[in-house]
């Protein structure tokens, strides 16, 4: 296996499997959503898009979604994982900043496409044997770095024994090694919005879901997530 990271999705990586990761806060939130009951998630990248999603599947769906942390206006959630402990629809509709934009490029660049958080690191890990060749693709912040995805990539990685590392991968390694401690990794980013601390120390428990979150294809411009 060949083990790569995308730090910013501006990288554009390919491969057997890609991985998205956007720890804070949305792979993380949908892996706790499918965890808890939710039959499928559908990832927008447009704000009117979701709205548009929600009017046409009705009491089957609810929608979610944050800008810059801020739960958008006429939403009935918004992005926060411990919104999602109980499934209030078959399906949640999702618009996030980052995450459900990396999701939506992933599918079209990878052959198939998993998504990671610390929450369900193991489990990701399990999907991941086998393949020839992983990507790590990190949402970022408004296409930056993003030091908790590279964080959380970087436990992932070092996860897949006998992975062949590039060096992205090994610099993502190396990142994750110097906080033993997911909670110090992740609270060692230096952007976004204040208010997430509560967010956070729950995206920080490592291998605390049983899920792996996969594409299963592109729906009306959304990607679905089961």
């Amino acid at each position: 296996m060949r083990a790569h990271v995308a730090f910013t999705p501006s990288e554009a990586a390919t491969a057997e499997l890609g991985i998205v990761v956007d720890v804070v806060r949305a792979t993380s939130s949908i892996a706790q959503a499918l965890a808890s009951g939710y039959r499928r998630v559908l990832c927008c990248a447009e704000v009117e898009q979701a709205r548009a999603l929600r009017a046409s599947l009705g009491d089957a769906a609810v929608v979610g979604g944050e800008r810059d942390a801020i739960r958008i206006d006429g939403f009935d959630l918004g992005a926060s994982p411990r919104e999602l402990l109980e499934p209030r629809a078959e399906t949640l509709i999702l618009s996030t900043t980052n995450g459900t934009r990396a999701i939506l490029a992933a599918a079209e660049r990878c052959d198939e496409v998993v998504l990671g958080s610390l929450l369900n690191l193991d489990a990701v890990v399990r999907a991941a044997a086998g393949s020839g060749e992983v990507a790590l693709l990190c949402a970022g912040y408004k296409g930056g770095f993003a030091f908790d995805d590279a964080y959380c990539a970087g436990r992932i990685v070092a996860a897949l024994d006998g992975a062949e590392r590039t060096d992205a991968a090994l610099a993502a390694t190396l990142l994750a090694e110097a906080f033993p401690r997911a909670l110090d990794g992740l609270n060692a980013r230096t952007y976004g919005p204040p208010g997430l601390e509560a967010d956070i120390e729950w995206c920080a428990r490592a291998s605390v879901l049983d899920v792996v979150p996969r594409l299963a294809r592109v729906v009306d411009g959304a990607a679905e997530i089961v």
